[in-house]
């Protein structure tokens, strides 16, 4: 495994702007529910950090829950197409407002087919709180009502995000050097 520092080329969102925009979040969400009961949903495993995070910053009574979907092949940079839900919810979300929280969304399909999924168990809501919004590559629509932060088309990793399974605990968002980037066979 290469050193993070040997693939870095920029540091595209700082530990600083992470934790003011995931602050500003939390209010906001706090304000939409305010005196109602929330259920937050992180979508494993890249959304643990930003949920734990945010969770810190959401002061309307809350319970959290997870579930873990999987859509990218062999390679791990581009979506298969083919969405699976690996871990499913261990509660019933009938008449509940839920909130979907994802780390990253690019082309939707993942995140459309999770809101197809969970509709079908009839919630009072169902809203997406995404930390990063890659809208350029978007080919499906996603009503992302709670967005961090919009990034242009380029490979990134930190703050829940892997690179090949490892450095979700960097505290930015930091872009891979694709020329440096010499993934595992």
């Amino acid at each position: 495994m290469q050193a993070y520092q040997d693939v870095l080329s920029e540091v595209l969102i700082s530990e600083e702007a992470l934790q003011k925009r995931v602050a500003e979040l939390g209010a906001e969400i706090s304000r939409d529910y305010k005196g109602k009961p929330l259920l937050l949903i992180c979508i494993l495993r890249g959304g643990v950090m930003f949920l734990t995070d945010l969770m810190r910053h959401i002061d309307t009574p809350h319970m959290i829950e997870f579930m873990a979907v999987s859509s990218y092949g062999a390679g791990k940079r581009e979506s298969s197409g083919r969405v699976r839900i690996t871990l499913d919810l261990n509660i019933d979300i009938c008449d509940k407002d839920v909130l979907l929280v994802e780390d990253i969304i690019d082309s939707g399909h993942t995140i459309s087919h999770v809101i197809d999924f969970l509709s079908t168990r009839r919630p009072q809501s169902l809203y997406v709180c995404a930390l990063l919004d890659k809208s350029v590559r978007r080919e499906v629509h996603v009503p992302i009502r709670y967005s961090g932060f919009e990034i242009p088309d380029k490979f990134v990793f930190g703050y829940g995000l892997d690179l090949d399974d490892y450095y979700r605990n960097l505290p930015f968002i930091g872009v891979v050097d694709l020329k440096k980037y010499h993934p595992e066979g």
